[in-house]
């Protein structure tokens, strides 16, 4: 039985939208505005996306969404479209926790067996959201809202860090082993993870799932 589940992605002010099935990328869509577009932009593409692909929503198996940390408001219109999708479609929801993406990420790109992920988003100022993985993917330093300047850097053999706060957090880690990874944020990351958990049944309440915000809309830790 085929598994089709749509990704996306609205932690930052990359709007992207993903189409998988059994947790292969079917088709993909991006963009990316000076402020944050989600709240005009994602339902549009989400149509053009199954339009160009030549799907129906009803043909889809769950939603899966970036759960956090990131935009609040950007986050609130992303799990909202999600739940409305899943509501009238009956189907499940999927939380993918941002940091999870970021690993996915530096995952596909080759890991060592010895080698450490540091995921970072950017938080304002000098903060970012971090979270550290080992290269199976277990969360060695769990997420946290951390100040760079305060953040010691381990001296590792091997090391990717990887996110949108990594030009900020070069001005203050110097470590020669660091492979900073530039890939931007985008839901066709969602795709392995996502099915992974649909194989599980590791689905959300749709009446009382939230992102995870680790700070309010007015930026004050929660």
């Amino acid at each position: 039985m085929n598994t089709f589940i749509l990704h996306l992605e609205t932690s930052t002010k990359i709007c992207s939208v993903a189409l998988s099935q059994n947790g292969t990328l079917l088709c993909c869509l991006d963009q990316v505005g000076d402020g944050y577009i989600h709240g005009e932009q994602l339902t549009l593409m989400i149509t053009e996306l199954l339009t160009n692909a030549r799907f129906q929503l009803q043909d889809l198996s769950a939603i899966s969404y970036s759960s956090g940390p990131g935009s609040y408001t950007g986050l609130r219109i992303g799990l909202s479209t999600a739940k409305g999708l899943c509501f009238a479609l009956q189907i499940p929801l999927i939380a993918i926790p941002t940091h999870q993406t970021l690993f996915q990420i530096a995952k596909e790109t080759g890991l060592t067996a010895d080698c450490q992920v540091f995921a970072l988003l950017d938080a304002r100022r000098t903060e970012v959201y971090m979270e550290t993985f080992d290269a199976q993917g277990g969360s060695i330093q769990q997420l946290q809202c951390a100040l760079l300047e305060n953040t010691v850097v381990p001296e590792l053999s091997s090391m990717i860090v990887v996110g949108d706060a990594n030009e900020k957090a070069k001005t203050y880690w110097s470590n020669p082993a660091i492979q900073w990874l530039d890939q931007a944020l985008c839901a066709k990351f969602q795709a392995a993870p996502a099915f992974k958990a649909f194989e599980l049944n590791a689905f959300e309440d749709l009446a009382y799932c939230s992102p995870i915000y680790l700070k309010g809309a007015n930026g004050v830790l929660l």
